[in-house]
């Protein structure tokens, strides 16, 4: 009879025991990240500059982290989902301008030929977004995405674009936040669409979103004032563009900062070279399984030039197909539908 009880406890014990590492492991942070080096230095740059008895300590309010979002957050294939939005846009205004269908580069996406569409370079790409983003205000236009986003679907993969943030990045940006960082977006894209879904998707506010814009104008109508988007180009964000934009919208050097391609050089090599610690990374996409596999031959998301510079500034490169155990999260259900616009409110587009 005591042998049998102390089995019986025994057993307990090991279920009791079982259970309790279950659910620490629940809770260990990055855990679609495999046990790489990679890893391990995200996690040993994490505590050293949150150590407060630390010689790396580094004040909440100065830990701040920048990520690219094309190909660093979410996909970008075939082309940024920006782009992908605009080209829709196109199809369906196309009832209202004729002309599109033999003027570049309108004709090209009518015709569905991404391949002379990418080829008008960026003065075409800046003609559709132009045409497919102006005479909106941010509220009319955050309509119109957000509508495009309920039913718009990869052609690639046919799964909406929500699905398709990186589940690994997702548990990064949680990570850093529940370590006390500050997380901007600082991206090649409109500022204004990304807006859109950044708090939705990723938990980043709109102020905290860093962008390409187009030159606004102010208008009022009968004392009902509003700010208008135009078709021109104000600030690109990309290459150079990033550290001017985050030094004059943030006003601080971050000490993080994540990319993906040759558009992110810059801002790596800026944020990494300040003083004190200092973390940069590099998505590198290894996984055509998964994902897709490109860099230096890609015309979406190239990796070249910043691939090479990673060793000599001392960045880390994920191997998605080595660092990731999963690529995407599970996927998300519709959001509740929104109101939509209303004819009167888009006339002039």
């Amino acid at each position: 009879m005591v042998r049998t009880q102390a089995c019986l406890l025994a057993l307990c014990l090991l279920m009791l025991t079982s259970l309790s590492f279950s659910e620490v492991g629940r809770d260990l942070p990055l855990p679609s990240w495999n046990n790489t080096k990679v890893k391990s230095a995200i996690m040993a740059f994490v505590d050293k500059v949150t150590q407060v008895d630390g010689s790396d300590f580094v004040p909440p309010e100065q830990r701040i982290a920048v990520f690219d979002n094309d190909g660093t957050l979410w996909a970008e294939k075939p082309a940024y989902f920006q782009l992908l939005f605009a080209m829709d846009e196109v199809k369906r205004l196309a009832p209202e301008h004729p002309e599109w269908k033999t003027e570049q580069p309108f004709a090209s996406i009518l015709n569905g030929d991404m391949i002379s569409l990418l080829a008008e370079g960026r003065a075409g790409l800046e003609k559709v977004i132009g045409a497919t983003h102006a005479d909106m205000t941010a509220d009319e236009f955050h309509r119109t995405v957000a509508r495009w986003l309920t039913s718009a679907r990869n052609p690639l993969t046919g799964q909406h674009y929500r699905n398709m943030t990186y589940q690994p990045m997702l548990e990064l940006l949680n990570y850093l936040r529940s370590n006390g960082f500050k997380i901007y977006i600082v991206s090649g894209g409109g500022v204004d669409f990304i807006r859109v879904f950044s708090e939705n998707l990723y938990g980043i506010p709109p102020e905290q979103v860093i962008g390409s814009r187009l030159k606004a104008r102010y208008e009022s109508n009968n004392g009902h004032p509003r700010v208008v988007m135009t078709d021109k180009v104000e600030f690109v964000n990309d290459k150079q563009g990033k550290p001017i934009g985050i030094s004059q919208s943030i006003g601080r050097r971050p000490i993080f900062a994540v990319g993906n391609s040759d558009g992110d050089l810059q801002m790596l090599q800026w944020v990494t070279t300040g003083k004190g610690p200092r973390f940069g990374m590099l998505i590198h996409h290894t996984d055509g399984k998964r994902e897709w596999a490109y860099d230096r031959n890609s015309r979406v998301g190239r990796l070249d030039k910043a691939l090479q510079a990673a060793k000599p500034y001392g960045w880390t490169v994920v191997d998605m197909a080595k660092d990731w155990g999963v690529i995407f999260p599970p996927v998300r259900p519709v959001p509740p539908k929104r109101k939509t616009a209303h004819k009167s409110e888009l006339k002039g587009r």
